[in-house]
């Protein structure tokens, strides 16, 4: 396998390095924007915001919420990375890509689940109190 150094873009350190890590991020940031999906995982996480806001749950929830947010916008990042990917390198239909693609959206399901716990027991608390 050869790589072709001319048209990696060039090596940078320090700040210049982390500005180039932040364009990078925003231009990911834009390109997921466009996903259905990551939209309404943003605005369910809206929704929850302001639900553990009105039950006034624990801190630790609270930063439980927030961790479990930013995972699940992660993964739904990385299972777009992944749909990109297998439709350029097999734009037909493959087991492969198949098994691909439903193992991205089987991490998404386990994160959308993991939020939905955290939001369950939040509400059990809320309601025995």
């Amino acid at each position: 396998m050869t790589h072709d150094t001319e048209l990696a873009p060039p090596k940078r350190a320090g700040f210049a390095h982390l500005r180039a890590a932040a364009g990078y991020s925003i231009g990911g940031l834009k390109r997921l924007a466009k996903e259905a999906a990551f939209r309404q995982e943003a605005l369910a996480g809206a929704g929850l915001v302001v639900a553990y806001a009105v039950m006034e749950v624990t801190a630790a929830i609270r930063l439980s919420a927030a961790v479990l947010l930013l995972l699940l916008l992660a993964m739904e990042a990385v299972n777009t990375a992944i749909e990109e990917i297998i439709d350029r390198i097999s734009p037909e239909m493959s087991d492969t890509g198949k098994h691909a693609k439903d193992l991205g959206s089987l991490a998404v399901f386990c994160l959308i689940s993991a939020n939905s716990i955290l939001l369950l027991y939040a509400l059990a608390i809320h309601l025995t109190v």
